[in-house]
């Protein structure tokens, strides 16, 4: 890829083939603990400092472009540094196969040993999972509150998201306080202006884009009229992730609430299961979308098993794909408008007050039954937010102390 362009360093992000891809995102799956943002943390030492694929402005741009989408900022980086060093779409696929696929087939395994998981002990060690839920979710508001709602006018955003999807249930309230966060971010977010560094040179044509965002769109609209015409649950379930993954702004942890409206709330995956299979994402390394799987394998009727983790993981993560491999192209024009800079920091605060209402239901709901669920939470969440332990770390501290916890 020619840079040539002034205020990018010297430095010309190279190609490569698709197995090296494979081969470098198999590595990051296994070993990227943490997040989405310590995700971002890996890529940058193993692929920017230590591998030197492309160059630090190159990376910088591609980070504020995924943060900008809806979707999981951090497989959608990395799908986009497949696209950049595999020279097109199957290095994209590549690096997105790679780096889900550790962390889903735990997801998939722990659905499978699930059901066969009973007594006390077992009950321990689940409700310590739903403990460390508490404590992660918790953590994320109160980081993202700092970085997403600085100002009083984006706390005010917040607050009023958190109001609407308190007094209107169900996904539909979800999406008009993330359209109002943006509406709201046009009028009162506009005075802030967003570095811009370097220009980004993709091996996506404007055609194969558009191309993209089209089937974005597509899916989207006529997978509803699909699922009412043929009544097929299959289509049910792919149209509930594929929504959800469309609406995902934030980060992971903002999918909890979507898909918790999506298939708790119509019986087909019970609280109890949601909360467990959650717990346990926060241990697993790559990315928090793998929860798709487990809920797809554990779903009450089918598809479920291998066929439900497989629809429900593609439907989650599709839309972000689609969105990112469509925008790269039109990218460097769009994310110099002040206007789209405001909408998504409107978009971001509303977000906060999203998070905000399901940290207490269903996540505080479902877990904190008496004082020491409480002490156990609050101890998740200091060991993440002050000493700033990993998160598998304190999934095995909570899951541990779940199990004692039964038996005494």
């Amino acid at each position: 890829m020619a840079s040539g362009h002034g205020s990018l360093s010297e430095q010309v992000p190279g190609r490569g083939t698709v197995g090296e891809v494979f081969t470098a995102f198999l590595k990051l799956g296994v070993t990227s603990f943490g997040g989405p943002i310590a995700h971002l943390g890996y890529f940058r030492q193993e692929l920017v400092i230590r591998r030197r694929w492309l160059d630090e402005a190159t990376f910088a741009d591609l980070v504020a472009l995924c943060q900008f989408l809806p979707g999981p900022a951090s497989s959608q980086v990395g799908f986009s540094l497949g696209v950049l060093r595999g020279n097109g779409l199957l290095g994209g696929l590549a690096a997105w196969l790679a780096f889900t696929l550790p962390s889903a087939a735990i997801m998939f395994a722990f659905a499978l040993g699930a059901a066969h998981f009973t007594g006390p002990v077992a009950g321990g060690f689940l409700h310590g999972l739903k403990l460390v839920a508490v404590a992660v979710v918790a953590q994320a508001v109160w980081g993202m509150a700092k970085s997403l709602t600085p100002d009083r006018p984006r706390a005010a955003i917040a607050l009023a998201a958190l109001a609407v999807v308190v007094l209107f249930t169900g996904s539909f309230a979800q999406i008009a306080a993330i359209v109002l966060g943006a509406c709201a971010g046009l009028l009162v977010c506009r005075d802030e202006a967003a570095p811009i560094s370097g220009r980004l040179n993709f091996p996506v044509t404007r055609g194969s884009g558009g191309t993209s965002l089209a089937l974005f769109a597509a899916l989207l609209l006529l997978s509803p009229v699909a699922v009412a015409a043929s009544g097929s649950h299959a289509l049910a379930l792919f149209d509930a992730f594929y929504r959800s993954g469309a609406l995902v702004f934030g980060g992971g942890h903002v999918v909890l609430p979507l898909l918790q409206a999506e298939v708790v709330t119509p019986g087909w995956v019970s609280n109890e299961a949601f909360l467990a299979g959650y717990g346990l994402a926060q241990a697993v390394p790559g990315p928090v979308f793998t929860f798709a799987a487990y809920l797809g394998a554990v779903m009450n009727a089918p598809p479920n098993g291998f066929a439900g983790a497989a629809i429900a993981l593609v439907a989650l993560q599709l839309p972000g794909m689609l969105l990112v491999y469509g925008t790269l192209p039109f990218w460097d024009a769009m994310r110099t408008r002040p206007i789209a800079q405001a909408a998504m920091r409107g978009t971001n605060a509303a977000v906060v007050g999203i998070l905000g209402a399901a940290l207490y239901h269903p996540v505080w709901t479902g877990a904190v039954m008496n004082s020491r669920d409480f002490a156990l939470a609050l101890t998740g969440f200091l060991l993440l937010a002050v000493w700033k332990l990993p998160s598998w770390m304190v999934v095995v501290l909570l899951a541990a102390a779940g199990t004692l916890s039964s038996l005494i």
